[in-house]
């Protein structure tokens, strides 16, 4: 990593963590210094690998445009440890310093970073060690650190400020004549705002309790300057501002697009064709062995290649005989679907044995025939997942095919031309789920009034924040979630997993193509992927319905009862009704929805409720 005034290695980050925890515009806590990661304008993606995964590059050029070309892993370069003053060490993901104001933790002075107060020392041995000192006391390398400001200024479009210290301090007035020499007290050892001050050497002291609140902040703090430190530009904003500590977890929420690998060829290259149809045009109506050479030099054929050739010409004979019908195009509005290849891949009757997926259909536990089509073993597979944007304070939209585009804010200056991405390689359980009993659970009368309560739920959740009517994803959907968390709980004592080490992927769709099934799998960033832990489990019948069987006993009764089983979704404006910290939450790294559309009710009879669990 380097730092915007000089080039110096400083820390370092997993690859999974520049995506998933601190990506670009996250402020990184280093053990001496904060940095914020720079933007993709400020990235060398010569030192970056190419990762093909056509699906998800599609998916991404519906938010970003049809410029974002390629999808790269960040640049790295392996390290020659005996010689840090190599070309390596200059190679990395570039940062800044930030916040720019520093408080030295002797005696307390606030001063920019900027004022000459403060000393860059750097160690290219010890990056750690990097750290800025103030001399008001010893000298050299004893000289006192200074740490980064305690609170930053943030805003709802994803813009991010120092703390405006001399206006706060001063009440909004320009300070004028006098000393005016900052300094950041505490009092007591709590460390709350109420007990921490800004002193200026005018005399002028304020607790910076002042800041926090919405009343304060409309009183007290200034609007929003609209900057983007990640990308040294200001927009200009005006909303009103909020004050953060420095490191809190709403500080930077990513906004992410995630897929799995399939076996190629499982699709006919008709959108491959239609993506490139204003350069095959060109050579369709030739003969096919004279248009053979010219095709399989063209810069796009590798992603054709894995189709064949003559499925090609056959696609492109297809579409040039279209009279009158305008070839299938990416440009057009509909949505990239990215679930139906996965659900299609998974419930295939015959198993795929590849590097990157492999599946194997075993026997359902007895007992459980009256729900479960089939259960699947996934030995191998291989994740990929894209940064496209992130939020501040409000974590994003839950689908990432309709995230508010304006909450999400810009990973460069620029439109980006490639985004950065990380795989992973793991292994997992998926269960289908039979469609007739589920269909008439679905229309019974006691289960459309309790999605009505749900539904309401939802919309004056969306309603209270100012959000746009979004889509509500069904009762299904809600039961087939409350399982996977269950499921996740009781996986996690016999797998050798932590809880927060297995994720979740939903695939629930009514009407007339219809999906209902939970894929719970795990996955690492190593190349080997993971140990075989979730999938042992479903080798042998019996123990994996026993393991469902006790995850829905212990959905029956929560510790919180009978407070959890009545809680009212509409009365509280939630996205959950039966469901708490104690019987279905999950970590963040397990639930892509953060915990909402959760509901023991429709899983299993509770205290509240008897007539409704599908599994009661």
């Amino acid at each position: 990593m380097n730092t915007q005034s000089q080039t110096q290695r400083v820390g370092e980050l997993r690859t999974s963590q520049l995506l998933h925890t601190f990506g670009i515009g996250a402020v990184v806590d280093l053990p001496n210094l904060s940095v914020i990661v720079r933007g993709l304008q400020e990235w060398d993606p010569a030192h970056s690998t190419v990762l093909r995964e056509n699906r998800l590059l599609d998916a991404v050029q519906r938010k970003l445009g049809k410029q974002v070309a390629e999808l790269r892993t960040p640049p790295y370069t392996p390290p020659n440890l005996a010689n840090p003053f190599d070309e390596w060490a200059r190679i990395g993901v570039p940062v800044a310093a930030f916040p720019r104001w520093l408080r030295c933790t002797r005696c307390r002075v606030l001063a920019s970073a900027d004022s000459g107060l403060f000393e860059l020392l750097s160690d290219v041995y010890r990056p750690d060690k990097v750290r800025y000192v103030h001399s008001c006391h010893a000298q050299g390398r004893k000289r006192p650190s200074a740490v980064p400001a305690r609170f930053v200024l943030a805003c709802q479009e994803g813009h991010l400020d120092d703390f405006p210290w001399m206006y706060f301090v001063h009440k909004g007035e320009e300070p004028t004549g006098g000393e005016h020499a900052l300094r950041l007290t505490e009092r007591g050892t709590s460390g709350e705002a109420a007990n921490v001050f800004a002193v200026c050497g005018c005399g002028q002291r304020r607790p910076m309790s002042d800041a926090f609140g919405e009343e304060n902040a409309a009183k007290n703090l200034p609007g929003c300057r609209g900057r983007h430190p990640h990308l040294g530009t200001f927009d200009g904003c005006g909303l009103r501002t909020r004050t953060m500590s420095l490191g809190a977890t709403n500080g930077w929420f990513p906004t992410q697009i995630r897929v799995f690998s399939l076996p190629e060829g499982e699709t006919a290259p008709e959108d491959e064709v239609a993506k490139n149809w204003g350069t095959l045009a060109t050579v369709a109506a030739l003969p096919k062995e004279l248009a053979r050479p010219v095709i399989v030099s063209l810069t796009f054929w590798p992603d054709l290649e894995p189709y064949g050739f003559d499925a090609v010409w056959d696609e492109m004979q297809r579409q040039l005989a279209s009279v009158g019908e305008r070839p299938k195009s990416v440009d057009t509005e509909e949505e990239v679907d990215l679930e139906r290849p996965e659900w299609e891949a998974f419930t295939r009757p015959d198993q795929v044995n590849l590097p990157d997926f492999t599946t194997q259909r075993v026997a359902r536990p007895r007992g459980t025939e009256r729900y479960l089509e089939r259960v699947v073993l996934v030995p191998r597979l291989r994740e990929v997942s894209a940064l496209y944007g992130f939020t501040r304070i409000d974590a994003p939209e839950f689908d990432v095919l309709s995230t508010e585009a304006s909450r999400v804010a810009a990973l460069s200056a620029e439109p980006p031309t490639w985004v950065p991405c990380a795989e992973q390689r793991g292994e997992g359980i998926f269960l289908q789920f039979r469609e007739e009993p589920l269909v008439a659970w679905e229309g019974s009368p006691a289960v459309k009034e309790r999605e009505r309560r749900l539904r309401a739920g939802h919309d004056a959740w969306r309603a209270n924040r100012r959000l746009q009517p979004g889509e509500w994803p069904g009762t299904r959907y809600v039961l087939l979630h409350s399982l996977a968390h269950c499921l996740i709980r009781e996986f996690a004592l016999e797998a050798g997993y932590g809880a927060s080490g297995i994720a979740e992927r939903v695939y629930a769709r009514g009407g007339a193509d219809p999906m209902a099934g939970i894929l719970l799998y795990t996955a690492a960033p190593d190349s080997e992927g993971t140990l075989g832990g979730l999938v042992s489990l479903g080798e042998k019948p019996e123990r994996l319905g026993s393991l469902i069987e006790q995850a829905l006993d212990a959905a029956r009764l929560c510790s919180s009862d009978p407070l959890c089983s009545e809680h009212d979704p509409v009365d509280h404006a939630r996205l959950y009704g039966a469901a708490c910290h104690v019987c279905l939450f999950a970590s963040e790294t397990s639930c892509v929805r953060n915990n909402h559309y959760l509901d023991r009710t429709l899983l299993v009879d509770t205290m509240a409720h008897d007539d409704l669990g599908y599994f009661g």
